[in-house]
């Protein structure tokens, strides 16, 4: 009964607030500087986690195998994550690089890992019976990191979400027709009053991933989440924060503040109306968001190391996902990537943070990509296939004032402008007039990816 109380004061207070105005629209440069952390940051930690680690076969379980309520309601009973420990957790993200983290507050089958006044589907109900993200919170903070929180639109549990083309009991026809009288406008109430909660409870929050939409028939977007309403409360609650493009408003001025293609690498930086915008890829270490025993398609580190310098060389972020286990743990297959990539980050981070695409006067050479760090002026060659003893950097003559490898500083001699190059022999010609020669050394150094940093020459 208290909880029901509270929950009515809650979303009175709620629709006060959601029916002020929209802020007024954001200058180029005032956005720039919200961001600038989350530009600067380019390495984040994902954290998919709830009741769908005990059967350990994806995070769309109930969806994909159409079960109950009642079916599903066994992983509830037995979730007790007693290995939980957050400090480990944010140690491996600090560890790996990641400046900023994810997680997941409330995935679409409804279990919320906080401790919401507004359900008894929540974390503290379970056997484990505490806050799970409160202690994340402040171990995260604790190592430096930036807090996110991921939040699903979606609810396949509340008693008022209509059902839809994903819903887990969308081909029992008994039960869509007895949910024919659910009351979408509810349901909303609740989402609102629960992003609410998360935004006020927890002190600032830097962003705010919301999934998803998916409008048409038999499907839901803008007007079935109240989008515009929804977007203006968070902005209210919480100005600085950094929201992604999943509410349905993207024709909206300051609908949202970044892209986010999923599990692919874009041709090219990100562009909208012709115009490149600020963009993050997620991506899973496999190919499950949650925890998946038995999934096999793991990427390597090199692959992984490879994926977060082509995302920066194209202007972007990338958030890499851990799925958790259900006592609590990152599995031994995470652990070992996110170490992979802490040792290279520990070396070669120079050419990730604050980086983006290099200027196009610096064409990319084959089998390199580049990063480029505008506040120092200098330009990253992340070498993906080891040449033989020389690189050749094609218009890049007469831009150079010195090389050296990134890992370990020692220096790269070159030649430039087509001149005798006193290891290459007869090189003279005007194909080579603009080229930059590099003498590396024959055999790769000891490091996943190497990376070649040039200081640029200051015009």
């Amino acid at each position: 009964m208290f909880r029901a109380f509270l929950a009515c004061i809650c979303l009175l207070g709620l629709a006060a607030a959601a029916a002020g105005s929209p802020a007024q629209p954001e200058t180029e440069a005032a956005k720039k500087a919200r961001m600038e952390w989350w530009t600067e940051a380019r390495l984040g930690m994902f954290i998919h986690w709830g009741l769908y680690t005990l059967p350990a076969r994806h995070e769309w379980v109930k969806s994909r195998e159409r079960m109950t309520d009642e079916a599903y309601a066994r992983y509830f009973d037995r979730f007790d994550p007693d290995l939980y420990n957050p400090r480990e957790w944010a140690r491996a993200a600090r560890m790996a690089g990641m400046k900023y983290f994810v997680v997941t507050t409330k995935h679409h089958d409804g279990f919320c890992l906080w401790d919401s006044k507004l359900t008894d589907y929540q974390a503290t109900r379970t056997p484990y019976g505490k806050d799970l993200i409160k202690p994340l919170i402040e171990a995260m903070r604790a190592e430096g990191l930036r807090v996110g929180f991921y939040h699903s639109l979606l609810d396949w549990h509340h008693p008022e979400y209509t059902i839809d083309m994903h819903h887990p009991m969308r081909d029992d026809e008994a039960f869509v027709e007895k949910a024919r009288t659910r009351d979408l406008a509810k349901y909303d109430d609740y989402l609102f009053g629960q992003i609410k909660e998360l935004l006020t409870d927890y002190g600032r929050i830097d962003t705010l991933f919301l999934d998803f939409s998916f409008p048409g028939p038999n499907g839901k977007g803008r007007n079935e989440w109240k989008s515009e309403r929804l977007l203006a409360m968070i902005r209210e609650l919480q100005p600085g924060i950094i929201i992604n493009d999943r509410l349905d408003l993207l024709d909206i001025p300051g609908g949202w503040d970044y892209r986010t293609p999923e599990q692919f690498m874009p041709r090219e930086w990100v562009s909208v109306d012709g115009r490149p915008v600020p963009w993050e890829t997620c991506q899973t270490f496999s190919g499950s968001w949650g925890y998946d025993r038995d999934e096999s398609t793991w990427k390597s580190v090199p692959q992984l190391i490879v994926m977060l310098a082509e995302t920066v060389s194209k202007g972007g972020n990338l958030l890499l996902n851990v799925g958790p286990t259900a006592r609590g743990t990152f599995d031994e297959r995470a652990l070992g990537r996110l170490q992979g990539i802490g040792t290279w980050m520990d070396r070669n981070g120079r050419a990730i943070y604050g980086c983006t695409q290099a200027p196009p006067e610096f064409p990319k050479p084959a089998n390199c990509l580049l990063t480029y760090n505008p506040k120092t002026g200098r330009l990253y060659v992340h070498v993906l296939e080891w040449p033989l003893g020389v690189l050749a950097l094609d218009g890049f003559a007469g831009r150079v004032e010195y090389a050296q490898l990134l890992h370990d500083a020692s220096e790269v001699t070159f030649a430039e402008k087509g001149g005798e190059t006193g290891f290459m022999p007869g090189s003279r010609g005007r194909e080579r007039e603009n080229t930059l020669t590099l003498r590396l050394p024959v055999r790769k150094p000891d490091v996943e990816v190497p990376v070649i940093e040039l200081f640029l020459k200051r015009r």
